[in-house]
């Protein structure tokens, strides 16, 4: 080999700069990609916030366009029960609803006479949660139908919500209110029935209570008419809104039935426009209520004022 004949090796210059060239491809490529990178994700937030948008957008339409739905049959928020049928689960009239064996319920409780002008008028405000309200309708059950049927009191139950927060977030209190408004509306007649079915086997306080699909059960149960309207009633939350203005509307008073009454628990019972404050378990009690009311009631329309005493004219004789 000759001398002139050396390796073709690269100068230090060269070598510096075929490196420089090198890192530059390098760091052209790191920059391509984290281009690439942020119109990736650009792209991809675009298509998120329309695809939040449209969703939002289709919800506030949903809500818009749904009308703000009411129950009929009402009426002050309540319904008036003048039916009772018998249940279809037992085909027992509900004339007799069995209330909770005990002492006070084994008394015989008279009868309230409805006066000449009407009957004694009782409002009861329930939550299907409140086990105060479940109480009251198990121990008074079978005297208030006694009474209906008899035609001395007309009694109007008034769905509330006050327990909503305390069933773990499912609302129950306010989906047992709207159930029984879609029960009211489509099948008034079975309204009795299903209303003391919820207040005779209540879920507890703090449980998830029950289902729509189970509220629609128990509508089936005790033989509503037109049971696809109730259960779509039910399962679609049409009056939940309903119930949500009518609670309202309890709470700012005054009562269907009073002058200046508010609702301030569940149960609440008015009549004649007083309200009940004794023991909720005891039928002999809440009679002695109801009479006492019928009969202010009746002496207020008997009474009538004596007439005053006139002076008889005399004849004075001639002189």
């Amino acid at each position: 080999m000759s001398s002139d004949e050396t390796p073709n090796v690269p100068t230090p210059r060269n070598s510096r700069e075929a490196v420089r060239e090198k890192a530059q491809q390098v760091h052209a490529q790191q920059s391509r990609a984290r281009l690439m990178r942020r119109i990736i994700i650009g792209a991809i937030a675009v298509v998120a916030v329309g695809a939040i948008g449209t969703a939002v957008t289709l919800a506030v339409s949903a809500q818009v366009s749904k009308p703000q739905l009411s129950p009929t049959g009402m009426d002050g928020d309540g319904v008036i029960v003048t039916n009772l049928v018998p249940s279809a689960t037992n085909g027992d009239t509900l004339a007799t609803p069995t209330p909770d064996a005990s002492d006070a319920g084994a008394e015989e409780t008279p009868t309230p006479e409805p006066t000449a002008s009407e009957r004694v008028d009782i409002h009861i405000y329930v939550d299907y949660l409140s086990p105060d309200a479940g109480e009251f309708e198990r121990a008074n059950a079978r005297q208030l139908a006694n009474w209906i049927n008899e035609g001395a009191v007309t009694v109007s139950y008034h769905p509330v919500a006050l327990l909503t927060a305390s069933s773990n977030g499912t609302k129950y209190s306010l989906r047992a209110a709207a159930a029984a408004a879609c029960v009211a509306t489509h099948s008034p007649d079975q309204f009795y029935a299903f209303n003391h079915d919820l207040l005779d086997d209540q879920p507890k306080v703090g449980s998830d209570g029950l289902s729509d699909v189970e509220l629609a059960d128990v509508a089936g149960a005790v033989g509503v008419d037109n049971t696809k309207a109730v259960r779509s009633c039910i399962e679609d939350a049409d009056f939940v809104t309903w119930a949500k203005e009518a609670t309202t509307r309890a709470l700012d008073g005054p009562l269907a039935g009073s002058d200046d009454l508010v609702l301030t628990s569940a149960p609440m019972i008015v009549a004649n426009g007083e309200a009940y404050v004794g023991a909720l378990d005891d039928p002999s009690e809440f009679s002695q209520f109801v009479l006492t009311v019928a009969s202010d009631a009746y002496y207020q329309e008997t009474a009538t004022p004596t007439p005053a005493p006139t002076a008889t004219p005399t004849e004075t004789p001639a002189k």
